[in-house]
């Protein structure tokens, strides 16, 4: 690769930015037209499935060959429903379904839904097996504890999407789930042996590259046990030595965002761009809002790596032919028809009024609320409560998941997308109160728990909905001292604590879909349809 020009068109070929907008940046239009890679498109960037369409046609008129990714997991984790939530089951939910076909058929969904719209890869499934109920990233977005179900829901959902011409992407190589900490935030340590990992972690990702996965994400961890030295995306020893080499992959090797903290907060995003090629990444994500000036600065660090012998120009070149490899087939799969997707109901609308194309009712709400676990607890409190008018809700508002982002979720979302069919007369009727990490941060906690009290009546029932509750102190607190004066009974709508002791209703996952699945259960619809009644489940799974 000894033409200037030639060497510049590779790099670019390897970038995958974000922007800023709903429209095609013109600077980011110019460089596609130069060979850049594609475009990851986030929720921000998505204002209605036309405007989308819009967005994306402008990006492959720059580019034909241009990769659009976009992270659409199903559940929480949702780029085109960001506005208004979900309407899919996650991840976790459909791991407590354990069905294989289920999980096929929301996977075949999601890809009509992308397609409908021209993107052409999306990140997912995570794959992580969370094996750490306090992990604050994964989470519900993962399949489950058990790594054997995270393998065959993983590759059924690999399965699924990718028979829409959509390319797939297991997520996180070699595994993000065994954390407490944020590699968005931080540098995650996971001290387990290349043995265990085998056991466990790389589970999931064997299935997934015997079910043909074209694409596998990087984690911004360190595995001490296996590589010292480097975190696994800039590490050769685990990306060449483990994932192509023993595990066979030889499809595209994408870095998780360069952006986090986990890969850039030492260096750098162009030295952490240069680091990732060089340890085999083929498809680098920069971030949410990259600048064209940063897109430069990568540009130039890579040439200036190659030029020092840093970096090889054979290494650029191979990871530029995977990238256009893939993206010719997208191209072409494209161009050929797909079966609609089944569908088990109307197609819902977006905030903007306009049907999202692709988009079903794959689960309705009895089967939804199977994915429950419920405690006896739960069950008391409603009791004591139903002859009472409706319930007080408390809303706890946690900090945001960066990867979920600030999308409406649970009952919240059901409410604000479409408020006149919340056929919920409890809900209607309820008051609704919200507590924030903020009050607690203004030290004015205790008096916000005092304005609930005064207000909610003593023989009526409050209901806290949060998510993750036992990872929060605020949450806990308020949690305590709303159990001390009322009949409370807390739902957590993210990944609950393996004692459930603020899980009185765990749904395992926050999307649309699941808060009319509780909005039903709290107002005594289809109740007996719920999942496990117990005092503790702590593998996540159904039993």
């Amino acid at each position: 690769m000894g033409d200037p020009l030639q060497r510049t068109r590779a790099i670019a070929t390897t970038l995958l930015p974000g922007f800023v907008g709903t429209e095609l940046p013109e600077a980011l239009r110019v460089r596609l037209e130069a060979g850049l890679g594609g475009v990851c498109v986030f929720g921000p960037n998505i204002a209605s499935p036309a405007q989308l369409n819009a967005l994306n046609e402008a990006i492959l008129t720059a580019n034909q060959l241009a990769v659009i990714a976009i992270d659409e997991e199903s559940g929480d984790v949702t780029r085109l429903n960001y506005a208004d939530g979900s309407p899919y089951p996650g991840a976790a939910v459909l791991g407590r379904l354990d069905d294989d076909e289920l999980t096929q058929r929301v996977g075949r969904g999601v890809g009509s839904a992308l397609r409908a719209t021209s993107c052409t890869l999306d990140f997912a499934p995570d794959v992580d097996v969370n094996s750490n109920p306090d992990n604050p990233v994964i989470g519900v977005r993962s399949f489950g504890s058990d790594a054997a179900l995270v393998a065959r829901h993983g590759a059924a959902f690999v399965d699924g999407l990718q028979s829409t011409g959509v390319a797939a992407c297991a997520k996180h190589f070699p595994g993000h789930g065994d954390t407490a900490m944020d590699s968005h935030l931080s540098l995650p340590v996971i001290d387990r042996s290349l043995e265990e990992l085998r056991e466990r972690e790389l589970v999931p990702f064997r299935a997934a590259i015997q079910a043909g996965v074209r694409t596998i994400m990087t984690s911004h961890i360190m595995l001490p046990q296996v590589d010292a030295e480097r975190p696994a995306t800039f590490s050769p020893r685990i990306l060449q030595g483990l994932l192509r080499e023993e595990l066979g992959f030889d499809g595209v090797i994408v870095t998780d965002a360069l952006d986090m903290k986990g890969a850039s907060g030492e260096t750098g995003i162009p030295e952490a761009a240069v680091r990732a090629l060089a340890a085999g990444c083929d498809l680098l994500c920069i971030g949410t809002e990259t600048a064209d000036e940063l897109i430069g600065d990568i540009v130039s660090a890579v040439e200036e790596a190659i030029a020092a012998g840093r970096l090889s120009a054979d290494r650029v070149a191979e990871a530029a032919g995977r990238v256009r490899e893939l993206a010719r087939d997208l191209a072409l799969s494209s161009e050929e028809p797909v079966e609609a997707a089944p569908q088990a109901g109307p197609v819902p609308t977006s905030s903007t009024g306009e049907a999202t194309s692709g988009e079903t009712h794959l689960v309705g709400i009895e089967r939804a609320q199977q994915a429950f676990d419920v405690r006896e607890s739960a069950l008391s409190a409603l009791r004591a409560t139903e002859k009472e008018g409706p319930f007080a809700v408390v809303r706890l508002e946690t900090e945001a998941n960066i990867a979920v982002g600030v999308a409406p979720w649970g009952p919240f979302a059901q409410v604000g997308a479409a408020p006149e069919a919340t056929d919920s007369r409890a809900w209607a009727e309820h008051a609704e109160f919200v507590v924030g990490e903020t009050d607690a941060a203004r030290g004015v906690l205790d008096a916000r728990i005092g304005d609930i009290l005064g207000a909610v009546p003593e023989n009526r029932g409050v209901v806290v909905i949060g998510k993750a509750v036992h990872r929060y102190d605020f949450a806990r607190t308020a949690v305590d001292a709303l159990r001390a004066k009322r009949t409370t009974l807390v739902v957590d709508m993210g990944w609950p604590a393996d004692d459930r002791a603020y899980a009185d209703v765990a749904t395992f996952g926050g999307s649309r879909l699941m808060g009319r699945a509780l909005m039903a259960f709290l107002d005594g619809t289809d109740r007996a349809a719920q999942g496990s009644v117990s005092d503790a489940d702590p593998q996540g799974e159904r039993r």
